[in-house]
């Protein structure tokens, strides 16, 4: 086969390959988007609770923790946890550090405000599941320690 006719070949090959691989990424925030949209409307109408009532996420969660610390007399507010969560972990219950000093002595941060397990065994509220890694649990044993470091979860900006 002429030299020619073999680049006229590959181009082509290019080019339609180009073109599959461009109408795939077109598709795909129309394909997504029927799923997402699918999702969002059964996730709407059967959100899931908590024990209490509250909604399984991070919003009910703090809210749940509220409550809870409300009851036992422990300060914070809903901006306070929100802005430590983000930047502990992002949001994540299951977050875990396996980096830092504790880690490397055997006691990695757990959960939504990165508690280690002495913090959470002495500052457990009592009414919370026993358990580093439960959202409302892990919340408001960091807001019980954060009372006694430094008045409140309010007053951390940073690692604590």
């Amino acid at each position: 086969m002429p030299a020619a006719v073999q680049h006229r070949r590959t181009r082509l090959a290019r080019t339609l390959a180009v073109a599959a691989t461009g109408a795939a990424v077109l598709a795909l925030p129309l394909i997504g988007s029927t799923s997402a949209s699918a999702a969002t409307t059964t996730s709407a109408t059967t959100a899931a609770k908590t024990a209490a009532g509250y909604t399984n996420n991070l919003d009910g969660w703090i809210r749940e923790s509220l409550a809870i610390m409300a009851e036992k007399d422990i300060p914070g507010t809903y901006n306070g946890i929100y802005r430590n969560v983000m930047r502990e972990s992002s949001g994540n219950p299951n977050a875990i550090n396996l980096w830092d000093s504790n880690a490397a002595a055997g006691i990695p941060s757990k959960g939504l405000l990165q508690v280690i397990d002495p913090t959470f065994a002495a500052y457990h509220v009592s009414g919370t599941a026993y358990d580093p890694y439960d959202p409302v649990a892990n919340i408001t044993a960091a807001c019980h320690y954060a009372q006694h470091r430094y008045g409140s979860i309010d007053n951390v900006f940073g690692a604590y």
